[in-house]
């Protein structure tokens, strides 16, 4: 080897042994990254999660679910079992997560774009799935993206259905209606009657006419509970004839012929 070719690899080794010291030394010198070096470069991700991102912005920081970030290690983007246990819960066992949630704001979820939710959904809300089973309908028959377009918002009834009345609103309608189990007509003891005579017309103007004391109740004060429940009269009036007159004609209707027009001419 003439003399200029060892001067030349005699550098190289310098330089690489430098460069090997200086590599060494610049790894014992790097500043770890903090929580608030995040902003710096992920501004929009971390304004979602401090707006949007739910027990994501509370329960959990960044550094909780990036354990690293590139160049100083791969592990940047976490599996979403890291904190929800399949064990714990059915949905957690579910694949591909991220076709529904976006971890930045995971609880605002629009299903516009997915084929089917209804399976997805029940593994969360097994409720709605026992009443549309115990309860066959038409809407049992729907997918859930059907009424819910993205996650917590639900289709206003009169969107589909005309109302029983050109007044009433949706609030209305679910006084009476569970829309997953629609065709049970359950309400409380204070259900407005107005409501009752949107359907039933006649008998609430033979209320309305009426100058007995039943014109001046609600329609679920004797119709409780649920729709077509009709009550024996002897609820609240007893055996005001006597035994024998009531042994005699036990129907009330065969005198009294309309509850909701006692003054109706015999």
């Amino acid at each position: 080897m003439n003399r200029f070719a060892t001067m030349i690899f005699g550098m190289a080794l310098v330089l690489m042994a430098g460069t090997a010291i200086g590599a060494e030394e610049a790894a014992k010198h790097v500043v770890p990254l903090e929580l608030k070096d995040c902003v710096k470069c992920h501004m929009q991700a971390v304004r979602d999660v401090n707006t949007r991102g739910g027990k994501h912005q509370t329960a959990v920081s960044c550094q909780d679910c990036h354990l690293e970030h590139p160049p100083m290690g791969t592990n940047a983007i976490p599996e979403c079992g890291m904190c929800h246990d399949a064990s714990e819960k059915a949905h957690y066992a579910l694949e591909n997560c991220q076709s529904c949630h976006n971890p930045h704001y995971p609880m605002e979820m629009d299903f516009t774009q997915i084929a089917s939710v209804k399976p997805v959904c029940l593994t969360c809300h097994a409720g709605p799935g026992q009443e549309m089973q115990a309860y066959p309908s038409m809407h049992a028959q729907l997918d859930c993206k059907e009424c819910h377009l993205t996650h917590g918002q639900a289709t206003a009834c009169n969107e589909c259905h005309a109302p029983h009345s050109s007044d009433m609103t949706y609030q209305d309608c679910l006084l009476c209606h569970k829309p997953h189990m629609p065709l049970v007509v359950k309400y409380g003891d204070n259900l407005p009657s107005p409501l009752c005579g949107s359907c039933h017309g006649d008998v609430s103007q033979n209320l309305a006419n009426t100058s007995r004391k039943h014109g001046a109740l609600l329609c679920a004060y004797c119709h409780k509970g649920q729709h077509k429940v009709v009550p024996e009269c002897s609820t609240c009036h007893g055996l005001p004839h006597g035994s024998a007159m009531h042994s005699k004609f036990p129907n009330c209707l065969d005198c009294h012929l309309d509850a909701h027009a006692l003054d109706m001419p015999k």
